[in-house]
């Protein structure tokens, strides 16, 4: 009490308080651990215009995940559910960036933004500045600290390299879960699923961040993840759990799916843009229920513009895109 009041008859002194403690901060911050390495479980593809790499905080554990297009790409974001955490609809960029952290992990957007910024010289020519857009997961429910991925971890981009997707739980999708069922009491780990296809000369890379609501289904129609029954270590179907709803359950907010999907062939912005509708609504055959009010769902939709193969229509492309990012929800586990 007596340091307070001397505080308060002098500002300077209370400035320069403030000033060390947020020194003291920051010094933790730095110090705090960073893991990029791969690990074991991969996906490996052939699309050098793309490159892909993580940051975690181990002591979250929280993460970040940066999809890098060293060449720039076009780019179109599909935005739907009721709580969805974006910055950067540029319709080109340098970078998507996909972070824990709800909307403080937005802040590691601006961390890859400053390392391209400082990678090409630090020029503030208009021309020069990097475009990175970013969304986020909520991945606090299921620890006990405020860690979020910030600019610092944001220098993930150093880590992206070609042709490896970090897959289980890494980068963004380090404390995710899915499936929590309409109480939020069935959910499973879940994690960052990739997938890759080449069609008629035609490249598809599909990432996925799955935090959400819903349960996973497979192409047969099973639940695949989530919904889990700890009690019988069943998986329930729909039938079960809209009773439950029925009986007034209530799942918690905290819910979203981020999806990048990036071809190689050449696509103005309006067919962009479609091609992420398709894609976007497909997923619903693989994750159910999903944009709901309680999701944050995000996809963006990228082109490298490397080849026009004027045999693939944009119907076409938006199947094998659909196909590819369901194959990319299926590997989204621990």
């Amino acid at each position: 009490m007596e340091t307070r009041s001397r505080f308060r008859g002098h500002p300077v002194a209370a400035a320069l308080f403030t000033v060390g403690a947020l020194a003291l901060q920051a010094s933790d911050d730095q110090e705090r651990r960073i893991e990029t390495a791969a690990g074991e479980r991969t996906l490996r593809y052939d699309f050098p215009a793309v490159r892909v790499g993580i940051a975690e905080y181990p002591d979250g554990p929280t993460g970040v995940t940066v999809l890098r297009f060293p060449n720039g790409a076009s780019m179109a974001a599909d935005i739907r559910g009721g709580s969805p955490g974006f910055v950067g609809d540029y319709g080109f960029v340098h970078a998507v960036t996909l972070a824990g952290g709800s909307l403080l992990g937005l802040e590691a957007a601006a961390g890859v933004a400053a390392e391209l910024f400082a990678q090409g010289g630090s020029q503030g020519r208009w021309d020069a500045i990097p475009l990175v857009s970013g969304g986020i997961v909520y991945d606090f429910g299921g620890r006990d600290n405020g860690i979020y991925p910030d600019k610092r971890l944001g220098r993930a981009l150093n880590a992206a390299r070609e042709g490896i997707v970090p897959l289980g739980q890494r980068g963004a999708g380090i404390s995710v879960t899915v499936g929590n069922g309409f109480a939020f009491d069935r959910g499973e780990a879940a994690g960052q699923g990739a997938a890759f296809r080449e069609v008629g000369g035609v490249k598809f890379l599909a990432v996925v961040v799955l935090n959400a609501l819903g349960a996973v289904f497979d192409r047969s129609g099973q639940v695949v993840l989530g919904h889990l029954n700890r009690e019988t270590g069943q998986r329930s179907g729909y039938p079960e759990e809209i009773e439950r709803l029925a009986g007034g359950a209530r799942p918690a907010p905290g819910n979203t799916t981020l999806t990048v999907i990036v071809t190689n062939q050449t696509m103005h912005r309006q067919d962009l843009i479609q091609l992420g509708r398709q894609v976007h609504a497909s997923m619903a055959r693989g994750i159910q229920p999903f944009h709901s009010r309680d999701d944050g769902d995000i996809l963006w939709a990228v082109s490298t513009n490397e080849v026009e193969e004027s045999a693939w229509s944009n119907m076409a492309l938006g199947v094998v895109a659909s196909e590819t990012v369901w194959d990319a929800v299926l590997e989204a586990r621990p």
